[in-house]
């Protein structure tokens, strides 16, 4: 009953129709500006006060905006809980995408430390988990594979056969991770402290769904030989996937049973489990750590079976006790690392703000897109420094860190302290871990952006065009490699933007009966087109990449032909200048004739005076003569003028007849002719000077053309075939033009460029599409009623 009642409320609104003048009368348009010049902005960054100091502190390190009130008795546990169970599961997987990092398992631990560390004193967000992350880890190992490849380090063995020097080339590899993560870190505090954390809008979510589902593959891929105990060849490049793959495949016979057995079974119980904790996650106080637990049984069983000498299963080994000494990157490496780093940046802040911003949004408060780029950029230059690699949020993670009932970062910290305790004194623990078991943690954990997938079939019923965006990604993604994959993604969702603003749709408004309302023609059925009157619309912004087609569409949709009637008009003109210049000779040629023959007469007075002894004749010749040099009317023109009368009456006749075959279709173009043209400029939010010309185009040329067709009208004697068709078509039409809609700040740009002028009045500048409409049909002596369909209202002026 609500809703019906809502469906029947009617409202009455009686004003004087509204011109953009008339609008800043009765508005008051202030012309102050609240916005504070560019010298005092630079002389208020330059003031200081304590106030000012504290604020900038408060802005950049927001620790100390909410630790001092941190209430202990709301949050602690909950922290504490929470922190614990993120600290269990940062350890099987730092451990674990170490490997996919092509680092030692103890640096992913390095990097489960320092960062988070770093987060909770800059950052912004209360629920995220900073760390080792699947995507960012598969991103830091495809560089440090390709600068510090096993072909790199082969040395002799003691038989003569060729070994690999592992513990130089791990240490290389650390080297180029540092520096890489170094170098990102920077590019994402100068993106930071530029104010540049917008940047990241550009990378839409179906572009970042699509390039981590892509990822993923690659993730998955790279952990297949773990799985097999196989080693495949390294492939770099366009279709790497497609090749290790291949290579996986053809190495299947040589599959390491032993690794593959223990690879299932700690996947079966990962599986179970996990299934368990998602069905049961209301129930349960806290998740089952079921990760932990693997590692630990798989680590046990290793080590007490003696599973790598009999078996030969490969094992995490040594795992040093203790935190390494900081030390400075290697910046000869920042060359050949540029633009991954510049990668890593942007991905790793993508899905950290956009996880971050999904907890504030859930729970209200304000992540600072600028900030976060400040705090995981400094979370990155420092971890660098302590031989960490590039970290971003995990999903996995946070939502553990988030259900178990963490509310600020204080869990963070406490995992952090349960990460540094088994850095100090549990790693070497873990030094006979099958690496195997490492690789099904990271499958498992793969579930979340594999479901990913089930965005295609929700995109095909949405919007394609994002569909399109995320199958782009992906493939690229997968195909090409994850640094050029990313690069053409990006470059295709702009694309995808530029295209939809470039083609936009063009439409034509009829109004709704009865209403003010003014709808597209083509999309409902009831709204009516208001007969003379035109009324335009682009569903984009106007600018110099779609200026041309909004030209051509209007002239298309409003059926006036401008530059055909611009065309006709120049060959008027031309004609007719033809026409004064045959005449001019014309005229010159009599004159010359009549010279002629007046010289003739002088010649024959001349020899008669001689004859009759007298001069007077001679003078009033000569007097002639010289009254016709000094132009005076040549009365033997005056026949001309009577034939070229009876001419052009006989050329009108017979123009006459000739469109009179056409008179039917003339009557009917004169009866639903085009008289005005409003332009909806609504959605057009700015303005450049490409639009500005476009306008005045529109403008200036159909008021050439109602010149041109007015002059048309009042020639009642036309000389040519070619004006039978333009009268056919557009001979009764009065051209008005006028714009509606226009946004103030559009107004100003208008302003600026100088659009307005003696022959474009600002008053043809109305607030709505339906004051203009008024003011035609005011104009037009139709304001007492309009008709539009079989409704009638009235029009107030």
């Amino acid at each position: 009953m609500e809703e019906k009642g809502s469906q029947s409320l009617e409202y009455f609104v009686k004003r004087e129709v509204l011109d953009e003048l008339c609008l800043d009368e009765v508005a008051q348009k202030g012309t102050w500006s609240t916005k504070p010049t560019l010298g005092d902005q630079v002389k208020d960054s330059l003031r200081c006060s304590v106030p000012r100091l504290k604020h900038i502190l408060l802005t950049w390190i927001p620790v100390l905006s909410w630790l001092p009130r941190y209430s202990i008795r709301e949050n602690a546990l909950g922290d504490l809980i929470s922190g614990c169970s993120v600290g269990i599961m940062h350890l099987p997987q730092g451990m674990a995408y170490a490997l996919l990092a092509s680092l030692r398992p103890v640096y992913g631990l390095y990097t489960s430390l320092f960062p988070v560390l770093v987060y909770f004193i800059f950052g912004t967000s209360r629920h995220i988990s900073i760390g080792t992350f699947a995507v960012i880890s598969i991103m830091v190992g495809s560089v440090t594979e390709r600068l510090a490849p096993d072909s790199n380090f082969i040395v002799n063995g003691t038989n003569g056969t060729e070994t690999v020097d592992i513990d130089t080339r791990d240490a290389y590899r650390v080297q180029v991770a540092c520096a890489l993560t170094v170098l990102a870190g920077l590019f994402q505090i100068l993106l930071g402290v530029v104010r540049f954390g917008f940047v990241v809008t550009y990378l839409s979510e179906p572009l970042i769904r699509g390039y981590t589902t892509g990822s993923a593959c690659h993730v998955c891929v790279s952990q297949l030989k773990y799985l097999f105990g196989v080693s495949p060849s390294r492939f770099t490049g366009p279709l790497s996937l497609v090749y290790t793959v291949l290579e996986i495949c053809s190495l299947l016979p040589q599959t390491q049973v032993p690794e593959l057995v223990v690879s299932l079974v700690a996947l079966a119980v990962l599986i179970v489990v996990k299934e368990i904790n998602d069905c049961y996650r209301q129930k349960l106080p806290l998740p089952i750590p079921i990760e932990l637990i693997v590692v630990i049984a798989a680590t046990v069983i290793t080590h007490f079976c003696d599973l790598p000498s009999k078996y030969n299963i490969d094992v995490v080994g040594e795992i040093p006790s203790g935190l390494k000494a900081p030390s400075a990157p290697d910046t000869t490496f920042f060359s050949s690392v540029i633009g991954d780093a510049f990668a890593v940046a942007i991905v790793g802040f993508a899905i950290n703000i956009s996880l971050g911003k999904t907890f504030g949004l859930k729970y209200g408060y304000k992540v600072d897109s600028n900030q976060e780029l400040v705090a995981v950029g400094l979370s990155n230059t420092i971890g660098g420094f302590f031989h960490c690699y590039c970290v971003t949020s995990s999903l996995s993670r946070s939502l553990v860190q988030e259900s178990t009932g963490g509310k600020t970062q204080v869990a963070g910290v406490i995992s952090s302290i349960i990460v540094l305790i088994t850095v100090l004194k549990i790693g070497p623990l873990f030094e006979d871990l099958p690496k195997a078991v490492l690789s099904t943690i990271v499958f498992v954990n793969l579930k979340g952006m594999f479901k990913q997938f089930m965005d295609v079939p929700l995109l095909w019923k949405t919007n394609k065009v994002d569909l399109l965006v995320w199958l782009v990604t992906f493939i690229s993604t997968v195909v090409l490699n994850l640094d050029m994959g990313l690069a053409v993604a990006i470059a295709f969702s702009m694309l995808t933007f530029i295209f939809r603003t470039q083609l936009p749709r063009y439409s034509i408004l009829g109004n709704l009966p009865g209403t003010e309302l003014y709808l597209d023609t083509d999309t409902y059925k009831e709204v009516k087109e208001i007969p003379g009157i035109k009324i335009f619309r682009s569903s984009a912004t106007i600018y110099y990449t779609n200026a041309e087609m909004f030209l051509d569409t209007l002239q298309e949709k409003s059926g006036i032909e401008i530059g055909k009637l611009l065309s006709a008009k120049k060959k008027r003109d031309a004609k007719q200048k033809r026409k004064q210049e045959k005449e001019k000779k014309k005229t010159k040629k009599e004159a010359k004739k009549q010279e002629s023959q007046m010289n003739i007469e002088n010649i024959s007075e001349r020899t008669k005076g001689e004859r009759n002894g007298t001069s007077v004749a001679f003078s009033m010749t000569e007097t002639a003569t010289d009254g016709l040099h000094k132009g005076q009317v040549n009365l033997a023109y005056q026949p001309d003028i009577t034939m070229s009368d009876s001419d052009s009456d006989a050329g009108y006749d017979h123009i006459t007849e000739f469109s009179g075959h056409g008179d039917e279709a003339k009557e009917q173009a004169c009866d639903s002719g085009t008289h005005s043209i409003i332009l909806d400029i609504s959605t057009t939010s700015f303005v450049d000077t490409v639009t500005v010309k476009t306008l005045k185009n529109v403008y200036v040329c159909l008021l050439r053309c109602n010149f041109f067709l007015k002059d048309v009208k009042e020639k009642t004697k036309v000389r040519f075939v070619l004006f039978s068709q333009i009268f056919r078509d557009f001979g009764q039409v009065d051209l008005d033009i006028c714009l509606a809609g226009c946004q103030a700040c559009v107004v100003e740009q208008l302003e600026a460029a100088d659009f307005f002028s003696a022959s474009i009045p600002k008053t043809r500048l109305f607030i709505t599409v339906h004051d203009a409409v008024l003011y035609i049909l005011k104009k037009r002596g139709k304001a007492d009623f309009v008709l539009v369909g079989h409704h009638e209202y009235s029009s107030h002026f």
